[in-house]
C-alpha cells in the first residue's frame, strides 16, 4: 500500500500543474480511485495561500481523480492529527505543486513520506528533498552545488498544454478574441463591465470579431451576470448596458443590448477553445501564464481608476493600492516601478524579461482597448510574431511525463496500470553534468 499525494494552492496550479501529472500517474500506475482495486492512491492536499478563492476543494472534487481531497482550511489539522482525515498507507512521495514549498517539508515529515519538489524559480528547502525537479537551468543553478546531485531538469510543465490543447474540437470559424476579467470579486467588477463595453467597440470595429469568455471554475455564470449588471457599484462607469443568456446547440452566450454576442466556455480547462483564438484581453495574474503556455497574442490590462477596488487586488498591484500616499498616483507609481526596475506584470514578460506582450497600465478606457486590439488584429504577421515568441518562452512538451517519471523513482514496487491506458514511452527526465 502506497500514496502519492499532491500539494497545490490555487486554481491556475490546479489546472495547468497538478491536473495534467494526476492524468500522466493514472495512465502509468494503477491507482485509487480509477481502479479501487490498487494498492495505490493518489490524493490532492490544499494548503494556506492569501491568494487562494476557498473553492479550489470544489474544482478538484470536479476532476474526479483523487481518492482524497482535504481543503486548506483542514491542514493545520493534518499536521496535527493525520489520522482524523483516514488510515495512511505507511510508504508514499509529497509532490509540491504550488504554494509555499514549506508545507510540504512539514507534511512530508509528519507522513514519513519521501518528498518531491517541482521547482519554477528555486528550490528552497533542497535538504529536505529526496528529489528535486527543476523547470529548467535558472532553478538548477539557484540549488547550492551539494545539493544538485539531487535536481532532474524536466521542462516546463505548461509546455504541454498546447500539445494537448490541440486534440479538441475546433471553434467555428472566425476571428476569436478572447475576454478574461479574472476570477475574484475585485477584478470582475472592474473587469466584467470594462471588458463587456470593450467588445462592443471593437465588434463596431472588426464586425468579423466573435467573443468567447471563460468561466473559472470558481465563479459562475451568475455571478458574471450580476458583475456585468446595476448591482455592481462600477456598472456606472461603463455604456455596456445589462447583457442577457441566450442557450443555444453550442452552449450559452451573453448578448449586450449593442448585440455582440460572447460565448460563455463553461467547461473546465478551456485550453482548447482558447488556443485557436487570435487575441486575448486579460487581466493579471495566473492566465497570462496559461495563455503563454497556450501561445495566445494577449493585451494584459491594469486599469487604475478604481482604486477603491483594486485595493483587494492580491500582489503588489494590491499593496500600492493600499499605501496612504501612493494610492492616489497608483498608474504613476506602477509605471515608475516598471521604468526603474525593469518590472513586469504578465507572466511571460517576467519569464522573458521583457516585453512580450503589450502591458496596459493606467486610467485605461474601453475605447483605447478596443482600437488598439483591432489594430492588432489588423496585422496577423504582429500577431503570430508574438505567438512564436510565448512558444518559444515554454520550451518542448514533455515535462509532465518526466516528472511521473520522478514520482515512479520515489515509490517503492510500483505495477505498471492497466495495458488499455499504458503511455507511450516518457522522455527520459536530464540530469544535470
Amino acid at each position: 500500500m502506497g500514496a502519492v499525494v499532491l500539494v497545490c494552492n490555487g486554481p491556475g496550479e490546479l489546472s495547468t500543474w497538478v491536473r495534467p501529472l494526476a492524468l500522466r500517474l493514472h495512465r502509468e500506475l494503477a491507482l485509487r480511485p480509477l481502479e479501487p482495486a490498487a494498492d495505490l492512491v493518489l490524493d490532492l492536499v490544499l494548503v494556506p495561500c492569501p491568494n487562494a478563492t476557498g473553492r479550489e476543494h470544489q474544482v478538484a472534487a470536479a476532476m474526479g481523480l483523487f481518492d482524497r481531497i482535504l481543503p486548506a482550511r483542514s491542514f493545520w489539522r493534518l499536521l496535527l492529527w493525520p489520522r482524523r482525515y483516514g488510515a495512511w498507507p505507511r510508504q508514499g512521495v509529497v509532490v509540491f505543486l504550488g504554494g509555499d514549498q514549506f508545507w510540504t517539508v512539514l507534511l512530508s515529515a509528519r507522513l514519513g513520506y519521501r518528498h518531491l519538489t517541482y521547482a519554477e524559480w528555486v528550490a528552497r528547502w533542497p535538504r529536505w528533498n529526496d528529489a528535486i525537479a527543476a523547470m529548467g537551468p535558472t532553478a538548477l543553478e539557484a540549488l547550492p552545488r551539494r545539493w544538485r546531485n539531487r535536481a532532474t531538469v524536466v521542462g516546463d510543465l505548461m509546455a504541454d498544454l498546447s500539445e494537448s490543447a490541440r486534440q479538441e474540437t475546433p471553434l467555428p470559424a472566425g476571428e476569436w478574441v478572447a475576454l478574461m476579467p479574472g476570477s475574484k470579486r475585485a477584478k470582475l467588477q472592474v473587469g466584467m463591465p470594462f471588458l463587456l463595453e470593450t467588445a462592443d467597440r471593437l465588434a463596431r470595429l472588426r464586425p468579423q470579431a466573435r467573443f468567447l469568455l471563460p468561466v473559472a471554475p470558481t465563479t459562475s455564470v451568475a455571478e458574471l451576470l450580476a458583475y456585468a449588471s446595476a448591482a455592481n457599484p462600477l456598472f456606472g462607469a461603463y455604456a455596456c448596458g445589462e447583457p442577457e443568456v441566450l442557450e443555444g446547440p453550442s452552449g450559452r452566450r451573453l448578448r449586450t443590448p449593442a448585440g455582440s454576442e460572447i460565448l460563455l466556455l463553461e467547461a473546465h480547462p478551456a485550453h482548447g477553445a482558447l488556443s485557436q483564438c487570435a487575441l486575448a484581453l486579460t487581466t493579471v495574474g495566473a492566465n497570462t501564464a496559461e495563455l503563454g503556455a497556450l501561445g495566445v497574442p494577449m493585451i494584459v490590462l491594469v486599469p487604475t481608476q478604481h482604486l477603491q477596488v483594486m485595493q483587494a487586488w492580491d500582489g503588489g498591484i494590491g499593496i500600492l493600492a493600499r499605501l496612504p500616499l501612493l494610492r492616489w498616483l497608483l498608474g504613476a507609481a506602477l509605471t515608475a516601478w516598471r521604468m526603474r526596475n525593469h518590472g513586469f506584470l504578465a507572466w511571460p514578460n517576467i519569464s522573458a524579461g521583457r516585453m512580450v506582450v503589450p502591458e496596459r497600465v493606467g486610467s485605461l478606457t474601453p475605447a483605447s482597448i478596443a482600437q488598439e486590439a483591432a489594430d492588432w488584429l489588423d496585422q496577423p504577421q504582429l500577431l503570430e510574431g508574438m505567438r512564436e515568441d510565448l512558444r518559444s518562452l515554454r520550451g518542448q512538451p514533455g515535462a509532465v511525463a518526466a516528472l511521473a517519471a520522478l514520482v515512479r523513482q520515489l515509490l517503492p514496487n510500483t505495477p505498471p496500470g492497466p495495458a488499455a491506458r499504458a503511455p507511450e514511452a516518457a522522455p527520459a527526465p536530464r540530469r544535470p553534468d
